[in-house]
């Protein structure tokens, strides 16, 4: 499928979502090798791991095995491609006229995905390496500082572009509250914690102290931001819309509590791994079951409420599977993603870890059904909303909903 060019004063950095959303397809498909392939001593099955298990009597690791491959690497491309188109039409738009305009509007928060698309890439990259690259763990405490820095460095754009917001928000007093009938701004709440989670990888699997040091103080730096501003635009969204209505365009971004609270939690868990591998502060089996059933039931409580709105408003028969364009339905994909791969830490970390539930028993197979589905229709939105919006046949910008505010 070819791609659309030169979008100019059309483009929108939401776009910068398709790339996520591939990038987080990544993690999903990965969750299979995580949870299902055995790899003792290790926190992550890593090539030597899966190549042991399909070289194994086992036939359904025979079957498992290359449907996660092929999907790491389809996703991979995808969210590659899509990346450098954002980038290069990215690149387009700033150097416009409308440009200045979207800076000082409500809807220069949008600028956040960028940061948060990056720090999704950096994360896929480890997973993709791992996966592919033949002893590349054997590396690992060579490439956690590199990831630090790497993380430190996206972290500061994020910080630099969403401080640079409040200020004029709080200074200039332009920021339209009247307009704010949306979860919209919650965007940068979840560029900060992607930061967060990347940082909490190496606190959670380095053994050199000092590196899970930084790495634990720079995970707890970001997610504790990301927490405090995602008090206070959740509070500031939901006043908005109950005072104005929902603004319908917007509506996706009722559900984007769910990819926050995903990322946050994993984060939250690898600090608890970090303390408990490296600080002599063990965890509970009990402890982590709790903070991943409070956390799931957040996002199905978020989950049920954006779905019921945007079936109230006509959202889906409109934007998805209707005529119109709008760059923020591609953050219908996010939600997906992240319940799946909250599902498989609940499932696994959650109702294994306590004994509820056997690994591999007909009741554990049976949780997953859901979860598969989901996974596949998810996809299948990515894919439907990236020809959409990204592809040359469809509607032409010019006609495309505006990006909201």
């Amino acid at each position: 499928m070819a791609f659309r060019r030169d979008l100019k004063e059309g483009y929108s950095p939401l776009l910068f979502l398709a790339s996520l959303g591939s990038g987080g397809a990544i993690v999903s498909m990965f969750m299979f090798l995580m949870f299902w392939v055995p790899h003792k001593g290790k926190p992550l099955a890593t090539f030597a791991e899966w190549m042991t298990a399909f070289n194994g009597s086992q036939i359904g690791y025979k079957l498992m095995i290359p449907i996660a491959l092929v999907g790491i690497a389809f996703f991979t491309y995808l969210h590659i491609r899509t990346l450098i188109w954002n980038i290069s039409e990215f690149r387009k738009f700033k150097a416009s006229a409308a440009y200045e305009g979207f800076l000082k509007s409500n809807n220069g928060i949008q600028l956040m995905a960028l940061p948060l698309t990056f720090a999704m890439s950096l994360n896929a990259s480890f997973i993709v390496g791992a996966v592919f690259v033949p002893g590349l763990w054997d590396l690992s405490e060579f490439l956690f500082p590199a990831a630090i820095l790497g993380f430190l460095v996206i972290g500061y754009f994020a910080l630099k572009s969403f401080v640079g917001f409040m200020v004029n928000a709080l200074v200039h007093g332009h920021f339209d509250c009247e307009k704010n009938n949306s979860l919209a701004q919650m965007l940068s709440v979840f560029s900060l914690s992607m930061v967060g989670v990347g940082l909490s990888a190496p606190a959670a699997m380095s053994h050199v102290k000092v590196t899970a040091t930084i790495g634990f103080i720079g995970a707890v730096f970001f997610i504790t931001a990301a927490i405090v501003f995602g008090v206070i635009k959740l509070i500031l969204g939901f006043r908005s819309m109950m005072n104005n209505g929902v603004n319908q365009e917007t509506t996706p971004t009722l559900c984007i509590i769910i990819p926050i609270l995903t990322v946050i939690g994993i984060g939250l868990f690898r600090l608890t791994m970090g303390l408990d591998h490296n600080f002599d502060s063990p965890s509970t089996a009990g402890g982590i079951f709790a903070l991943l059933t409070v956390l799931l039931a957040l996002q199905v409580l978020f989950g049920i409420l954006g779905y019921a709105i945007m079936k109230q408003v006509g959202y889906f028969e409109r934007f998805v599977s209707g005529p119109d364009s709008s760059p923020g339905s591609l953050a219908l994909v996010c939600p997906g993603i992240a319940l799946v791969v909250m599902a498989n830490f609940f499932i696994n970390w959650g109702l294994v870890g306590i004994g509820v539930v056997e690994k591999f028993s007909l009741v554990y197979f049976a949780l997953y059904i859901p979860v598969i589905f989901l996974q596949i229709k998810t996809y299948m939105v990515l894919f439907r909303l990236t020809g959409k919006l990204l592809g040359e046949k469809d509607t032409p910008p010019s006609a495309a909903v505006p990006a909201a505010e």
